[in-house]
């Protein structure tokens, strides 16, 4: 052996769809990925990475995502269960997070792009970024500056996406303005092997998402940002009416932790039905005062009680106990039943939350399954004015500093109860 590495051709062993076809055939330098769910984008970014990988034999690539949780979870997963899939033999070092292809000496980063100052560094012959609407543009052109590995064969920088509104993604990707860029846009009900499997795939979608989010989502269209109401789905007619408590059923607390005003919503889950029937808002006021006012108005509830929180909850503050450690010590009396905590390790994108908050409110199917009593004035008044910045998909905190904290609590809520399971697809198999 001479120590040079042997040339070695791979197909991408999966059946192609006529946009995924184009995609991976296109010559672009960089190229784009550009469909609505279930259309295949996973399984091509993780096929042209594995080309590029042979094509480059001997050089760095690097795959990207815009957080290290999606990164680890969904995108290396499918590339490692895609590299199986063929056969190929690979290593991975998880301390200095790579992967390497031994038959052709070929090397992979994975990085998460949220601190994209960090993409700095050595010569890339090839890269590619999963769900790229969710990534900043600053991230992108970092990545395009290493794309300069002198003894790279065929240097490509792509990635794969779901519409999310006219933003820069569509401007430097889609309008077709700029040289050197080529955009697949993936049709919806195009993949034919998807719906073969799972006949009423996008139909049950319907009742998941917000008929804006379904035509975002499914159909794959390209939307005018918001600048109106964030929870555009809550209709006063159809979401405020009088909710009872169910004994029988365990209490659900869901809080923002904010000191002025401190938040909070009092919930039941019957099925699939979200029924909200008080808000405690207090200025000036602790966690421990949320509590003391919450077992002041709900006296003990054997049936249990769950609170819900986003993830700042579990961490300490200046009395050196966290919010949720607070809640817990005020009630270990054993009158509320069983209690326990609804807090995640990390909180999920904002319009994730806020897409399954409007499809409880009213889906693109027509159901309504999110209902507010009216003494929740607060939550009604969050419903009807939260709203978007002009331009943008960054909802204003600003323009009222009594606004978003009841929607943000009940979110928290929903999202534990509804959005932690996939919504759609088939978990962890790959829809081709």
């Amino acid at each position: 052996m001479d120590g040079r590495i042997r040339v070695v051709e791979r197909n991408l062993g999966y059946r192609l769809l006529p946009s995924q076809k184009k995609f991976h055939e296109s010559k672009a330098r960089f190229k784009g990925f550009s469909g609505p769910v279930g259309s295949g984008k996973t399984q091509a970014l993780c096929a042209e990475a594995v080309r590029l990988a042979y094509r480059n034999h001997g050089r760095t690539g690097l795959i990207g995502a815009p957080t290290y949780p999606m990164l680890r979870d969904a995108t290396i997963a499918s590339l490692t269960e895609y590299l199986e899939s063929l056969g190929i033999e690979f290593t991975v070092n998880r301390g200095e997070n790579y992967l390497v292809i031994p038959e052709v000496g070929s090397r992979i980063l994975f990085r998460a792009v949220e601190e994209f100052e960090r993409l700095r560094g050595s010569n890339l012959a090839w890269f590619g970024l999963d769900e790229l609407t969710y990534t900043s543009e600053d991230a992108w052109l970092r990545l395009e500056g290493r794309l300069r590995d002198p003894k790279a064969t065929e240097l490509c920088g792509f990635a794969v996406w779901t519409p999310k509104g006219y933003d820069w993604v569509y401007e430097r990707f889609v309008r077709g303005c700029i040289e050197g860029y080529e955009t697949v846009l993936a049709k919806p009900f195009e993949n034919r092997y998807l719906l073969e499997r799972i006949p009423d795939y996008y139909e049950r979608l319907k009742h998941s998402y917000d008929p804006r989010f379904y035509q975002q989502e499914v159909m794959g269209d390209y939307l005018h940002l918001k600048a109106g109401r964030v929870y555009d789905s809550f209709e006063r007619g159809a979401n405020v009416t009088e909710v009872t408590l169910d004994p029988q059923v365990p209490l659900l607390w869901a809080l923002d932790f904010n000191v002025d005003p401190m938040s909070s919503v009092v919930a039941q889950v019957i099925g699939d039905r979200v029924q909200v029937f008080d808000e405690i808002v207090l200025s000036r006021a602790t966690t421990m005062d949320a509590c003391d006012e919450f077992q002041r108005r709900y006296p003990p509830h054997p049936a249990g009680l769950q609170v819900f929180a986003d993830a700042s909850g579990a961490r300490s503050q200046t009395t050196g106990l966290s919010d949720i450690t607070v809640v817990k010590d005020s009630f270990r009396s054993g009158a509320y039943g069983s209690v326990s905590t609804r807090v995640p390790s990390s909180n999920p994108a904002v319009q994730l939350r806020v897409g399954l908050v409007n499809a409880k409110l009213g889906s693109a199917a027509g159901q309504r399954m999110l209902f507010v009593d009216p003494r929740c004035k607060e939550l009604i008044k969050d419903f009807e004015q939260v709203a978007y910045k002009e331009g943008s998909q960054v909802i204003d905190k600003e323009r009222d500093p009594k606004r978003t904290h009841l929607s943000d609590a009940l979110g928290y809520l929903v999202w534990q109860e509804f959005g932690k399971k996939p919504q759609v697809g088939l978990g962890r198999e790959r829809l081709v």
